[in-house]
């Protein structure tokens, strides 16, 4: 039996930025089964977008950097600004342009789970490189990411692995690695953190080659106990000890959960769906199969729960309306304003999302910008969204009926209910301006 266009819709919604009726009702003719499969095997696991010409720089030397003029300086920060720039306007054109929303939306979530910031880490291509490995294993193994993420130049200097010594062990690293990444709070023992600290010791960025390698000579190679066990552990085998422990499959599904069906997760379920992640090697298209399969997933009672981040109320907005991207400059500009500026994460516990996402300022600015995309200011079309999206061939605004148009636009039924006889570009502006707009 086919989804129902509300099923369908909400499946858009979830798993990818939503979409138009077309789109909705081409996912109608497969059954729940047939449309996860279909949205978890689109082919590829790279970005189409041109990437910025510098990827591949590395970092002046720090012996070079010492010997800069005050001007030459000032031309670097600025320089590293403006690839800043280029590097946000970049992911936002693919998260509009991509055919496979799924992966975007998994690279996005790993980017808030994996976080790291232009801020701390500096060099734009190393966030850029970070970025191309969480979309690379973003509905792959976890475990291949976990270990390829422990050696990444962005996170080797956002969490100080670059300065973890044997003389000086660092923590930051071995902290986050059991409390955010992995097990979640309560599951590891501050010596735990203490002795994994030492068997990072010398994990280190090449400043000649970019790449990672370990520095015998500030590795601490003597015995440590990690989780109950002992051995002359080196950082490869805490990854692994860390993989072993069952609350790994129960934190991130459970992250998974919140992420996907709504803001308090099923125990019961949580845990039938771990065992199955374990046994099945960490992969994670595995897992959201059976996520997306659950009762939980479709029941009624989860629908419109969850709350639009910025990045996918601007992302949603744009690919819905097929909104110009000429210059990616007001994308970015909203998602600072509106609290989720991307490759700059608050903090290393990310983005917290859920009610967080609304404030009273923010509120003001996620209507602006509505209002804004709705009359079309960005573009100046003198008829507004209605006008400016036929003109784009976007037709749908103008020739579906305002019954479909509102169940594409709402996953609920509005605050305020459209009135009889409303005029076209009133119903459509009703809707994007309502509150129900902004859930998923």
């Amino acid at each position: 039996m086919g989804l129902s266009f509300d099923e369908a819709r909400h499946l858009l919604s979830r798993a990818g930025f939503g979409g138009t009726p077309d789109e909705i009702r081409s996912l109608m003719t497969s059954d729940r089964q047939g449309a996860v499969t279909h949205l978890l095997t689109m082919p590829g696991n790279k970005a189409v977008t041109p990437p910025p010409a510098w990827i591949h720089r590395l970092p002046p030397l720090p012996k070079l950097r010492k010997v800069w003029t005050d001007r030459e300086r000032k031309a670097f920060h600025e320089q590293l600004k403006m690839q800043g720039h280029e590097l946000k306007a970049w992911w936002y054109r693919e998260l509009v342009t991509t055919r496979h929303p799924l992966l975007e939306r998994m690279t996005l979530f790993w980017h808030n789970h994996f976080t790291s910031s232009l801020h701390k880490v500096r060099w734009p291509a190393f966030l850029y490189q970070q970025n191309v490995l969480l979309r690379l294993y973003a509905l792959g193994s976890f475990r291949t990411l976990l270990q390829a993420i422990a050696k990444n130049p962005a996170m080797l200097l956002y969490l100080d692995t670059q300065t973890n010594r044997r003389e000086h062990p660092n923590e930051n690293f071995a902290r986050e690695l059991f409390e955010l990444f992995t097990l979640g709070e309560g599951h590891y023992t501050e010596e735990d953190i203490k002795q994994a600290a030492r068997a990072f010791t010398g994990w280190h960025l090449d400043h000649q080659t970019g790449a990672f390698r370990i520095d015998l000579r500030h590795h601490d190679d003597g015995p440590k106990q990690v989780f109950g066990k002992q051995g002359h552990f080196e950082g490869d085998d805490i990854l692994s000890l860390t993989l072993e422990q069952p609350q790994l499959a129960r934190y991130l599904v459970g992250k998974l959960w919140r992420e996907f069906v709504s803001d308090q997760p099923d125990p019961v379920t949580v845990g039938r769906l771990a065992d199955s992640f374990r046994r099945k090697n960490y992969e994670v298209a595995e897992v959201l199969k059976e996520l997306f399969l659950t009762a939980e997933f479709w029941a009624p009672e989860n629908r419109g729960v969850l709350i639009k981040s910025p990045v996918e109320l601007i992302v949603g907005t744009t690919r819905l309306f097929n909104l110009p991207l000429d210059e990616a400059t007001p994308h970015i500009a909203y998602g600072r304003r509106l609290g989720q500026d991307l490759f700059d994460p608050p903090n290393v516990k990310g983005w917290p999302g859920g009610l967080r996402w609304i404030t009273t300022s923010t509120l003001l600015d996620r209507t602006q910008l509505l209002q804004r995309a709705i009359r079309g200011h960005e573009t100046g079309h003198p008829h507004g969204m209605v006008g400016m999206t036929q003109a784009q061939g976007v037709t749908w605004l103008a020739t579906e009926p305002l019954d479909v148009v509102q169940a594409t636009l709402l996953p609920l039924a509005p605050v305020q209910p459209l009135t009889a006889g409303q005029e076209r570009g009133q119903a459509v502006h009703h809707c994007v301006v309502d509150p129900v707009y902004q859930l998923k």
